[in-house]
């Protein structure tokens, strides 16, 4: 059996999709290692893996959600956790390395232990005809040349990680499509946009859902259909105000509305009807199974779970990959998109309204459930990874 180390960038979208994998391949006798934060050490160690913490709070992916600020602090998080990166790992020997695609410092790791790595997309890939929200462009130009301090903090920190480090292969500005031999991708060939140009190293296994811990003090014996969930994200937090205004909207629409309020305490939502949920977080997949709508910021990994269900989405989009998602949801017939800038009650109402009451929309989201579900998901993510591991065979591991 091998070792397989995960390396990945410490944010729940990014982590969910990969915990069945974990799981799945411990199952089948392989060793697993994880690095990531404190905050989801539960998780990953639930799933099997053994963990080992980035540094201090781990990978500071915060603040403005803009593609330059974003690639700035991905550029300088890569030069703060390689070394004890590379320490964990020249320890425990791995015979390859799976990373996020908006990981940079997994591919440097790889190149460092000289092993081969597999590069995991928990967004959809982007290509020639999907562009990346971080790809150079005179819009990212523009937009650095206003901010000058990130701009220089990132010319900086690639400079540093070209001096010390193996950075070969790594993009020299589009640092989230980070590309391998084997690239798996959570979504199937239905969703992604354009599926037909991308090579074959390019493996679209569909959603990976489950091997996450439940929570039994969810009351899922009270909830009266229909079920209408509310979550708008972990990274771009809505304020109490909006998620108190989405909730009492849709609560007429409904028998039960759940809203998952993420960093926000619940009971600054004040007083909501008594048919309302509120909780920081909630069992999402099992929810989504009970669900008629769904209402989403439109993270991939949200919008692949209801689409997993069968569930029509409300996409509310807020930055990074998210306008993208968001298109391609409306585009396919599934949901509808309304900017947040456009999100007032009455519009949420009238567009909860429709998806809940147009047949089209929940037919389409139970033509992409069976879309979805075909590819196998986890299990065929680890098929993968076991397959470019018979492939690549015995290899001699850098000792320096």
């Amino acid at each position: 059996m091998s070792t397989v180390a995960f390396v990945n960038v410490a944010l729940r979208g990014h982590i969910n999709p990969t915990l069945p994998v974990v799981a799945e391949l411990v199952r089948r006798g392989h060793t697993v290692t994880y690095h990531t934060t404190a905050a989801f050490e539960p998780d990953v160690a639930a799933a099997g893996a053994t963990v080992f913490r980035y540094p201090g709070d781990g990978p500071p992916l915060a603040g403005p959600p803009t593609p330059v600020t974003l690639l700035e602090q991905l550029a300088r998080t890569a030069l703060e956790t390689l070394p004890s990166v590379l320490s964990d790992l020249r320890l425990a020997r791995p015979d390859v390395v799976v990373h996020g695609a908006a990981c940079p410092w997994g591919p440097v790791t790889a190149a460092e232990l000289g092993v081969p790595a597999v590069s995991l997309f928990t967004t959809m890939a982007f290509g020639r005809r999907v562009p990346s929200p971080a790809r150079a462009s005179r819009t990212l130009l523009a937009e650095a040349l206003t901010r000058p301090r990130s701009l220089l903090g990132y010319v900086r920190a690639r400079l540093l990680l070209a001096r010390r480090y193996r950075t070969r292969g790594l993009p020299l500005v589009d640092l989230v499509n980070t590309r391998q031999p084997l690239n798996l991708v959570f979504t199937s060939r239905a969703f992604q946009p354009e599926a037909g140009t991308f090579d074959r190293t390019y493996r679209f296994v569909g959603p990976s859902v489950g091997a996450r811990p439940g929570d039994p003090s969810f009351p899922f014996d009270t909830l009266r259909p229909p079920v209408l969930y509310v979550s708008l994200g972990t990274v771009f937090d809505a304020g109490p105000s909006v998620l108190r205004a989405f909730a009492t909207t849709l609560a007429p629409l409904g028998g039960t509305v759940v809203v998952a309020t993420g960093g926000t305490d619940p009971a600054a939502l004040g007083a909501l009807p008594h048919d309302v949920v509120a909780r920081r977080f909630v069992p999402q997949p099992e929810l989504l199974e009970r669900a008629a709508l769904f209402v989403t910021h439109g993270g991939m990994n949200s919008v692949n779970e209801a689409l997993y269900a069968g569930v029509p989405v409300l996409v509310v989009p807020q930055g990074a990959d998210q306008p993208q998602v968001a298109r391609r949801v409306t585009e396919l017939g599934a949901g509808l998109t309304v900017r947040p800038e456009d999100a007032t009650e009455a519009v949420v109402h009238t567009l909860a309204r429709r998806l809940l009451t147009e047949p089209r929309f929940r037919e389409a989201a139970t033509a992409l459930r069976a879309e979805q579900r075909r590819p196998g998901g986890h299990l065929r993510a680890a098929d993968e990874i076991e397959g470019l591991l018979r492939r690549t065979g015995p290899h001699e591991k850098r000792e320096d």
